[in-house]
């Protein structure tokens, strides 16, 4: 092996650690703000003085949802209880009397697995929910859909054992197994249930490659072993960081996102990245110049981890270190209440990919402002930092709020238009 390429190896793994950190995320995203209120970026505008009045809309749609200001993290974990059902406890009770360590990898399982097939449903369709008889449309249909779907067994390998996921079940789902199962039809489409099905039996891949984090008994890999990988053994007090859920999600699943964003060596080998994407004002070293990382679905699921973590007493330390969600919601609120404008009004009836750069720096932008809209929001409720993580400011909320506004403006679609494949957003 040449120096060179030694060189580049090493240049490469320096930068997929650096672009796999929230410091990243919020430093780039910070740069490319200040780059936006210099007048510099190609796309958008930043109106400071809608900060103010979009903080205050948050706050009175925190008041709204949660009276009493007991809010509770922005999760996957609110969508289980659409309906004001509180499907964690029907989890629970399916169980039985197991250990606390056997019902968080259940909850984990279910976590990981129906994050992951939480991107954008589409506006066509909806989930008739046979427990209740209501009907649901996006992310609780999503994640009514995607409980039903666990609790049935869809995901697991063991017809006696149906509560859980392992990395048999999930490389056998087929699109259709899916589609069935979340009632897809012609006249019922789902955005993106191929990438949906094709992610999840590349996580049983992934999982089933690493048996050292994700093996147990038997030789059963499951997504909820991470449990047992993140919780410190032999201690009498048990914790883990925010950033190390994440962290511990992007080093051992890295390899399930598609493979069009990642470092390429020299030697033809490559490191996947994930949900980071190239733009052209980003600056850094080395290999990581020029990319924008997010990670968007990895930090959902690791607010999404916090409360199977706290309800088997394993308590969860800086949570700020995680960053605002960039997705239609938070980004929409945004540019629905005029904190962010187009320079080009064109674009926003324009359908986008992904990678395009004004959408990379759309999201960008709005990890930058949440950061600067929270404290407003406290401010209005009279809370602190400690008393309201973002986790929390995003639930009662910033996420809330967006949804709100696009109602109000355009009967709930989102106010720009990104072609999807179910794996971003």
């Amino acid at each position: 092996m040449t120096m060179d390429l030694i060189a580049a190896r090493a240049d490469a793994a320096s930068a997929s650690a650096l672009l796999r950190s929230t410091q990243a995320v919020r430093e780039r995203a910070q740069g490319l703000l200040a780059r936006a209120r210099a007048g510099n970026s190609a796309y958008f505008t930043v109106a400071d003085a809608a900060l103010q009045p979009t903080a205050a809309l948050v706050a009175q749609v925190t008041r709204e949802r949660y009276p009493t200001l007991d809010i509770p993290y922005h999760s996957r974990w609110r969508h289980f209880e659409a309906g004001g059902v509180k499907r964690v406890d029907l989890l629970n009770e399916e169980l039985g009397k197991v250990s606390v360590a056997k019902r968080a990898r259940s909850q984990i399982d279910l976590a990981i697995v129906s994050v992951l097939l939480d991107a954008g449903a589409g506006p066509d369709w909806h989930y008739n929910d046979p427990r209740s008889g209501k009907t649901y449309s996006r992310s609780e249909g999503l994640g009514v859909a995607s409980y039903n779907a666990f609790t049935k067994g869809l995901f697991s390998s063991k017809p006696m054992q149906p509560c859980q996921a392992d990395a048999d079940g999930l490389q056998a789902i087929t699109a259709r197994q899916l589609g069935d199962a979340f009632q897809v039809g012609v006249e019922n489409p789902l955005v993106g249930l191929e990438g949906r099905a094709a992610l999840l039996r590349r996580l049983g891949a992934v999982i089933a490659a690493q048996p050292e984090v994700f093996g147990g008994a038997g030789g059963l890999c499951r997504p909820g072993r991470l449990f047992d990988y993140l919780v410190p053994v032999n201690t009498d007090t048990p914790s883990v960081s925010a950033h190390a859920i994440l962290v511990a999600l992007l080093t051992t699943l890295s390899s399930i996102w598609p493979a069009q964003n990642a470092l390429k060596i020299d030697d033809g080998s490559e490191i996947a990245l994930g949900d980071c994407w190239r733009h052209s004002a980003v600056p850094g070293e080395g290999a990581s110049a020029g990319w924008m990382p997010f990670h968007k679905l990895s930090q959902w699921l690791s607010y999404s981890l916090l409360e199977p973590l706290e309800w088997a007493d394993v308590p969860v330390t800086g949570l700020d270190a995680l960053t605002g969600l960039p997705e239609y919601r938070n980004g929409g609120l945004l540019l629905d209440g005029g904190v962010l404008g187009w320079k080009d009004p064109a674009l926003a009836s324009q359908t986008h990919a992904a990678g395009d750069e004004c959408i990379v720096e759309w999201r960008a932008l709005t990890v930058a402002l949440l950061d600067e809209l929270a404290p407003l929001v406290r401010a209005e409720l009279g809370l602190t930092a400690e008393q309201m993580p973002l986790a929390c400011v995003l639930e009662g909320g910033t996420w809330a709020a967006g949804r709100v506004l696009a109602q109000r403006l355009r009967g709930g679609t989102p106010p720009l238009n990104i072609a999807s494949d179910g794996t971003v957003f």
